[in-house]
């Protein structure tokens, strides 16, 4: 299957949810307001959110007297069309200028950060670009083992310290090997928990402060990866990790898993961060870049 295929299929769940639900709510029915409101239930049922829903809503109920729609049927290309225009403009990973490209990876535990690191690893060197892993986090067994394994497997090299030690220590020991040996990218690993939200969040400002004091305009990106089976909860704890690392691209996994895939659109709509990249599978090809147009298209087909 190529990517669009496993979208389409990745939706599934997602699509029963939403999509059907729509079809049958707007089938043979005449233009009411019951009928909005039963959209409005569906997509906040969807993990689009409430406030995305509403501000979707009302350019739906705005379109439908401007356009003097009639039928149910008629809904729910407008819907689409409103969707697509929350989620905004593509945007993909974009190298700066100078090298090394440094990325600052970001996310709770289990989400699969190591996994995407990996994935992005293996894609990069397939470009062929020199890359460099940072196993900066320290404090869970077995971190950096299975950063070893992908650097191994998508052949990039790997800076690494003792279990426990100083994370903005192995940060900066990556940024001078990186140069020292003139890799394309850096991709630099962190802790998804410790024993608080603020010694985690403190953790990741001095890890960014250690990079930027080495090389002024980095990280260049600071990607934080969610689990969307996790919906609404991802979302409040995407907003602590905005605060404290300038979050700039959102690397969402498990698409594949969730029948609330609607917090794509939340994301986009609440965060104000574009959704970057995709996981739909567990193979190494199966992050790609996030198409808004695929997206939507792939959801209602």
């Amino acid at each position: 299957m190529g990517f669009f295929d496993k979208l389409v299929s990745g939706l599934t769940k997602t699509r029963d949810n939403l999509v059907k639900q729509i079809k049958s709510v707007l089938s043979g029915k005449k233009i009411s307001e019951e009928l909005f409101e039963e959209l409005e239930e569906i997509l906040i049922g969807a993990d689009i959110g409430v406030t995305s829903t509403m501000e979707i809503m009302e350019n739906v109920r705005e379109r439908c007297r401007q356009e003097k729609v009639q039928e149910g049927s008629q809904v729910e290309k407008i819907l689409q069309e409103e969707i697509r225009k929350v989620i905004g403009e593509k945007t993909e990973l974009e190298p700066p200028a100078t090298t090394p490209w440094v990325i600052m990876v970001v996310g709770v535990n289990g989400v699969g950060k190591t996994t995407t690191i990996g994935k992005l690893a293996a894609r990069f060197t397939a470009e062929g670009k020199k890359v460099v892993l940072a196993a900066g986090d320290t404090f869970r067994a077995a971190a950096a083992e299975q950063l070893a394994i992908w650097a191994e497997r998508s052949k990039a090299q790997l800076i690494r310290h003792e279990e426990g030690s100083d994370p903005a220590a192995v940060a900066y020991d990556a940024v001078q090997a990186a140069r020292n040996r003139k890799a394309d990218v850096l991709i630099i690993d962190t802790a998804g928990r410790l024993h608080t939200k603020s010694n985690l969040m403190e953790e990741l400002k001095k890890i960014k402060r250690v990079i930027s004091r080495e090389m002024p305009d980095a990280p260049h990106d600071v990607l934080l990866v969610m689990d969307a089976t996790t919906g609404q909860n991802g979302l409040s704890q995407a907003k602590v990790f905005k605060e404290a690392t300038e979050v700039s691209g959102i690397v969402l996994t498990k698409l594949d898993g969730t029948a609330k895939g609607g917090i794509v659109i939340a994301i986009k709509r609440e965060l104000g961060i574009p959704v970057k990249l995709v996981g739909v599978g567990e193979g190494i090809d199966d992050m790609q870049n996030f198409n808004p147009d695929d997206f939507v298209e792939a959801l209602f087909s």
